[in-house]
This record gives structure tokens, C-alpha cells and sequence, in this order.
């Protein structure tokens, strides 16, 4: 799929994997947010190697390992990246930024010329992992 294609094309979304599709969106982008969402995808990916690529909701990309890791919207003004089980992980450099009052989620914001702690994504994306996979684990109550 080139980059100029779009991913708004229902013949398009039937016939590309979720990889494609994210690929096609950050080309599609076209400025700062593309470049965003390439890099916040590149640690997800550092930080899980397995991790699956979906593309669900009309067009928002998300990782999963055992469950939801996160997606990760673009808007006018933000790369927003939606922790589905944010309120349960720690984060100790404070990268939550937004969603700070709900019981299950949290996010991150990132704004233009925003940096990102590298080191401390991944370790919420580990944990976020770690997290699923343990949920996974334990025996279902009778």
C-alpha cells in the first residue's frame, strides 16, 4: 500500500492488515503528529516484541498483548495514548497526563515539540503487558 493511499476507503481497510493501516495513517498525517505516532509505535514495538497491531473504532490504532495495551488517537493538537488499564499501573515519572480521574483508564497527551521518556513508556508498556498477561493467569472464581 503507498503512503498516499487512504485509509478512509472501506476497500482499503478490507483488504490491509491493522500494520498497513497505521502505516497508511502516519503517511496520511503528513506533519508532526505522523511523525509522533511513528515514534510512540517504534518504543511500543521496542518494548514488546510481540505485540499486535489492531486497528479498530473507524481508524484508531491499538496494541495488544493479552489485552489492550493502548491505542493511540491523533487530533488537531494531541497524540493521545489511552492506557485501557491505566488506572491500575504505576507510574512513577508521571507520564499520565490526561484521564486522571477514571477508574480504568488513563492517558498521555502529547503536544508538538513535546519529548517523550523513552525509558519510562517502556517501562509502562511492560507493565501494562505484565499486567494482561497475569490477569490471563489467574484461575476464575467458582
Amino acid at each position: 500500500m503507498s503512503k498516499k493511499t487512504s485509509v478512509k476507503s472501506s476497500k482499503v481497510r478490507e483488504a490491509a492488515s491493522p500494520s498497513e493501516l497505521i502505516d497508511a495513517k502516519i503517511g496520511e498525517l503528513g506533519d508532526w503528529r505522523g511523525d509522533m505516532l511513528a515514534r510512540v509505535r517504534a518504543v511500543i514495538k521496542q518494548a514488546d516484541p510481540e505485540v499486535i497491531e489492531e486497528w479498530k473504532w473507524r481508524g484508531v490504532p491499538v496494541w495488544e498483548h493479552a489485552g489492550i495495551i493502548c491505542t493511540g488517537e491523533t487530533y488537531k493538537a494531541v497524540v493521545k495514548m489511552t492506557f485501557a488499564k491505566g488506572a491500575s499501573l504505576d507510574d512513577p515519572s508521571g507520564l499520565f497526563n490526561c484521564s486522571l480521574d477514571g477508574n480504568t483508564r488513563r492517558a498521555i497527551d502529547i503536544h508538538e515539540g513535546d519529548e517523550i521518556n523513552e525509558k519510562a513508556l517502556k517501562a509502562l508498556i511492560r507493565a501494562a503487558v505484565a499486567l494482561n498477561t497475569s490477569a490471563r493467569k489467574k484461575p476464575k472464581k467458582a
